[in-house]
C-alpha cells in the first residue's frame, strides 16, 4: 500500500523480502518478539527499519548448502542497495536502503 501510494511498485518484491527476513529474525531471536518496523519514502527511494531490545552484531554470511538456516541477512544484502545495523544501548536496528 505505501509504496503503491509512493510509486515505488518496483521495489515491492525486494523490499517485502528483504523485511521478512529481518522480521524472521526477531521472532526467532528476540525474546517476547517484540520490534517496531519504520518505512521512509527517502529521495533515493525506500528506507526500512526494524527495531528490537536485543543489543549485538549482526553478520551476513555464507550457509553451507545443507543448513536449515543462516542465509536471511545474505538475502537482504543481495536484494537491497545497502543494508546494515545501528547498535544502541538497549538494543539495535536493522535497516536495508532499496533505490528506485
Amino acid at each position: 500500500m505505501f509504496l503503491t501510494r509512493w510509486e515505488l511498485d518496483q521495489l515491492s518484491d525486494s523490499a517485502t523480502l528483504a523485511l521478512t527476513e529481518l522480521v524472521a529474525n526477531v521472532v526467532r531471536h528476540v525474546p517476547g518478539r517484540r520490534c517496531s518496523v519504520l518505512l521512509l519514502r527517502e529521495p533515493y527511494g525506500l528506507r526500512v527499519e526494524v527495531a528490537d531490545a536485543v543489543a549485538g552484531t549482526l553478520i551476513a554470511k555464507a550457509a553451507d548448502p545443507l543448513d536449515e538456516s543462516g542465509r536471511g541477512l545474505a538475502l537482504v544484502e543481495a536484494v537491497t542497495e545497502r543494508w546494515g545495523v545501528d547498535e544502541k544501548g538497549d538494543g539495535k536496528t536493522v535497516w536495508f536502503e532499496c533505490d528506485e
